[in-house]
């Protein structure tokens, strides 16, 4: 796999791990994947609720847990840092200026577009911008916002297709349609960032779905620098989560992944479970919502409470709540470490090319 270069940073290996929340992927998984060569990413969704200790209210807690991980990751790696910061999230300003001043390597910002995302940046910023976009349209309309606003393109697009896990940019019938597909997204997009060749390098990222080295053989020969991997990081030693959640990663079978409705107005990809069925019963409307985590949210209209749910998910309580998951999450069959999965991917990458 050749490396790419974000801006000024060179990636030896060509995958970005994708931020996963609530306390998915925090330090821990996001300095191996960096000390593998990779961009380790840390998710800012819900950081409030992992660091309760802190006085203060809900989103002072969110940024001194930002702070927090961001400080830890570092002591852990010398490699490629980013942060998976929605654009949905009440507190999207203060998780992109406590990371820029934190100088972390990249912000990736999906779940909307960022079209005021470089007007945080300060003179002297070192961090990279990278939007996330679900179509050739939007990567268009957010060039040609950047570009015309602030004198600034994005520094690569994450291109992520229908087949991803979480909340996805697509409408419910548009997952399912061929013409809607990573395949046919890639090239499209890639075509919009050579648009700007005479004044920026923007490498494509692929995302959703891709779960093996023929995967990612595949999207590099489309024409994007990298992919961006999930799914496959969750069952591994160094995943933040607790075990109990790996374990339904490693025991789920093709009929566990389903597409559900989120409270942020959003299909989504997760695997099925107990509490998914209370809330399509009416188990889990929430009485209150101490913390407003995202724009779009009412709870008096909400079936469940999103930021609560993949807490519990994270801290093992599979009854309150439910794992994220890409199309493909359910390969896994044990917990290895992030080096044999990056191995394993490396090995799988080269027979492909043997084979072409």
């Amino acid at each position: 796999m050749k490396p790419f270069f974000l801006g000024k940073y060179e990636v030896k290996l060509p995958i970005v791990q994708g931020g996963m929340g609530v306390g998915v992927s925090l330090n821990g998984l996001a300095s191996a994947v960096a000390n593998e060569g990779g961009i380790g990413v840390i998710s800012v969704a819900g950081l409030g609720l992992l660091y309760p200790e802190y006085k203060g209210s809900y989103a002072e807690k969110c940024i001194y847990g930002l702070r927090e991980e961001i400080r830890k990751a570092r002591l852990k790696t010398r490699g490629v840092l980013g942060v998976n910061i929605m654009v949905a999230l009440s507190n999207f300003a203060d998780m992109v200026r406590t990371a820029i001043e934190e100088k972390v390597d990249v912000i990736f910002a999906g779940a909307g577009l960022p079209l005021d995302l470089p007007s945080y940046l300060g003179d002297d910023s070192k961090t990279m911008l990278v939007p996330i976009v679900s179509s050739p349209r939007a990567a268009k309309l957010l060039c040609g916002k950047w570009n015309a606003v602030y004198g600034y393109l994005p520094d690569a697009l994450v291109v992520e297709g229908p087949k991803a896990g979480g909340h996805l940019g697509f409408k419910t019938d548009q997952i399912e349609d061929e013409h809607y597909s990573l395949e046919h997204l890639i090239p499209e997009v890639v075509a919009v960032a050579k648009s700007y060749a005479d004044s920026k390098d923007i490498p494509v990222i692929a995302a959703g779905g891709i779960s093996n080295g023929n995967d990612i053989a595949k999207f590099l020969a489309l024409g994007a620098s990298a992919v961006q991997m999930g799914s496959i990081f969750v069952p591994t030693d160094e995943c933040d989560a607790s075990v109990e959640f790996k374990k339904v990663y490693v025991n789920a079978d093709k009929r566990d992944v389903r597409i559900i409705q989120s409270p942020v107005g959003m299909p989504g990809r997760a695997f099925d479970g107990e509490f998914i069925h209370n809330v399509a019963e009416g188990r889990e409307k929430p009485k209150s919502c101490p913390f407003h985590c995202i724009k779009t949210c009412d709870y008096t209209k909400s079936p469940y409470c999103i930021i609560k749910a993949l807490y519990n998910a994270a801290k093992g309580n599979m009854k309150k709540g439910y794992a994220f998951a890409g199309t493909n999450a359910y390969l896994a069959d044990k917990i290895s470490s992030v080096k044999e999965v990056i191995e394993r991917l490396k090995t799988e990458f080269l027979l492909s090319k043997r084979t072409v």
